[in-house]
């Protein structure tokens, strides 16, 4: 019974009130955009930020025809013009999800940082994506079997301060989105050496091997000019004795 007078009721409604298709007044009020601009990803690999450039067009009417009239084959050049009405916007892109293995060496003491995700967990959210970190401690390697979990406290980034010489090994950052879609893996080798046993002062370095450069040349230089004087001064003697 109830089911006869909700089907009754529906009857009545659509004689009543049939439904009504949009005019051309209507299809001229269509806000229409298009991108005009579109820089590249920001990121090889893993999560990144694009930014767009989107504008109005003048006729949306018009684009909506040339669009009909392109799927139909019967419109090819474009007649519509784009306003100066335009805003910019920032979408996520992915290019590869695989980030490969990348290593550093540090001295105990130093502080070490490494961030997952950087820019895109500024713009997109903190709570867009899932975070989960693995170590595989004492060895450099993208083993995954040889991995255990491993928890970091800032979720999107690991800070050793000050990093200590069990810290060594390779950790493994993994990224999902909401909907558990892996967006970035990378891996980070650290090797942990005690102060003194290596320089790792990139400056001092180079300095010095320019000082030593410098003073290798400049001892060319004088072991020259002490041949060439000695090759004249045997000179001038030979022809003195044969005078």
């Amino acid at each position: 019974m109830q089911c006869s007078l909700m089907k009754l009721c529906l009857l009545l409604l659509l004689l009543f009130h049939p439904p009504v298709s949009a005019g051309p007044d209507e299809a001229e009020k269509v806000v229409l955009e298009v991108i005009t601009d579109s820089s590249p990803c920001s990121t090889t690999c893993g999560l990144g930020i694009r930014t767009q450039t989107l504008c109005l067009l003048k006729d949306s009417k018009t684009a909506l025809e040339e669009k009909l009239g392109r799927k139909n084959g019967t419109k090819d050049a474009s007649q519509t013009k784009v306003s100066e009405e335009c805003r910019v916007r920032k979408v996520n892109c992915l290019e590869l999800w695989q980030c490969g293995l990348q290593t550093m060496t540090v001295t105990t003491g130093q502080r070490v940082e490494i961030d997952c995700l950087g820019e895109v967990m500024e713009a997109m959210g903190r709570f867009s994506w899932r975070v989960s970190w693995r170590y595989a401690r004492g060895i450099i390697t993208s083993d995954d079997s040889l991995f255990e979990r491993w928890t970091a406290p800032l979720l999107d980034r690991m800070v050793l301060d000050p990093v200590k010489e069990e810290n060594a090994g390779t950790y493994r950052c993994d990224v999902q989105d909401t909907n558990f879609r892996r967006v970035k893996r990378i891996y980070w080798g650290i090797r942990v050496l005690p102060v003194g046993v290596v320089n790792l002062d990139y400056e001092s370095a180079l300095a010095r091997w320019k000082q030593d450069e410098n003073q290798q040349k400049e001892l060319q230089t004088v072991t020259q000019a002490v041949l060439i004087y000695a090759v004249c001064s045997l000179f001038m003697y030979y022809h003195l004795i044969r005078c």
